[in-house]
């Protein structure tokens, strides 16, 4: 190995985040958790209403949706607290009016950096979906509801999810460090799919449930695990995940699913469509681990043929900077559900 070969891993780790990170903004640069609107008439012109909204760090964003002027709300909001999240019930009546071709809008999305996705259930049985971002804060019900609006809204949360969590990003990226060869990359990379794939389609189906406060900390750790082997492989030790890569893979791939099934329980899933939502959330999520391997390795390979003088112990800076982040990750969560469960 070369003396600049470890700074040109340091700026392609630098590169690659900061395209990817450009790649989430024009998609959405927004929370990872959005926000719901769900909306179901129960008969003509009666209207059940659930509005979550995540909460961080104790705060609430200050959106709230605004519903045609017809519609009345009928009693009070019953508004309950959960871990990270804020869930307000409510019923309006529109005295028989339809909202067909009515605009829903959420007020002050466009100040904040947070999606909504709305959900619609109408009497007559059509169902509407759609994803509402600071750009686009309203929506116009359309007639009938199609498939791909499921379809598209599902791929799109999916492949801002992978894109906005440096978790798991991060992970990937230590694989790449680790795993040498084409075909065995391809390997490691459909062991950690076929495994993540698995635990978020029993988990949202309800088959397997791992809290999530334990299962974000198992994954920060995997990362640290990943960084270590880094390390050892630089002084020449075949680690466990250069011996056995689709193996670590597939068994971290495993928990790196409850972490996405944990952020699609968020957004839930419509009943009626719940095959075709999982599958296109997974999609997206596939998009976009692809797209972060391409974006990195075609870095790597550019970076090969950079002549960078490296100063003595250079090449710490990645695992040492991945290892360091995933550490406090690990930390702050364990003590984040200590503190819950107590």
């Amino acid at each position: 190995m070369s003396s600049a070969w470890p700074l040109r891993i340091a700026l392609t780790l630098t590169l690659a985040l900061s395209a990817l990170m450009g790649a989430v903004r024009e998609t959405s640069a927004h929370e990872i958790r959005p926000a719901l609107l769900q909306i179901e008439e129960k008969e003509p012109g009666l209207f059940d209403v659930v509005w979550k909204v995540p909460v961080k760090n104790a705060v609430v964003p200050d959106i709230r949706p605004v519903f045609p002027s017809f519609m009345k709300q009928m009693g009070r909001t019953a508004t309950q607290m959960l871990p990270g999240t804020k869930l307000e019930r409510s019923t309006y009546n529109s005295n028989g009016r339809p909202i067909v071709g009515e605009t829903l809008t959420i007020d002050r999305l466009s100040t904040m950096q947070i999606d909504v996705l709305v959900r619609l259930k109408l009497a007559d049985g059509s169902t509407h979906s759609a994803i509402l971002r600071p750009d686009t804060p309203s929506f116009v019900v359309p007639a009938k509801g199609t498939k791909r609006e499921i379809a598209w809204s599902y791929w799109r949360m999916g492949l801002v999810h992978i894109l906005s969590g440096m978790d798991h990003l991060l992970f990937l990226l230590a694989l790449l460090f680790l795993v040498s060869g084409f075909w065995s990359l391809l390997k490691t990379i459909t062991a950690f799919t076929v495994a993540h794939s698995i635990t978020l389609a029993l988990a949202t189906l309800g088959f397997v449930y791992v809290p999530p406060a334990p299962t974000e900390a198992i994954i920060a750790l995997s990362i640290v695990f990943l960084a270590a082997e880094i390390v050892r492989k630089h002084y020449g030790e075949i680690g466990l995940t250069e011996r056995y890569p689709w193996i670590v893979a597939g068994f971290f791939g495993l928990f790196h699913g409850l972490g996405f099934a944990g952020a699609l329980s968020n957004i839930g899933l419509p009943a009626h469509e719940i095959p075709l939502a999982l599958f296109m959330f997974n999609v997206g999520v596939e998009t976009g681990q692809i797209l972060f391997i391409v974006v990195v390795s075609g870095l790597l390979a550019a970076l090969r043929h950079m002549a960078v003088w490296v100063p003595n112990g250079g090449w710490r800076l990645v695992p040492y900077g991945i290892g360091g982040v995933a550490a406090f990750w690990t930390v702050e969560r364990v003590v984040s559900f200590m503190q819950f469960s107590a």
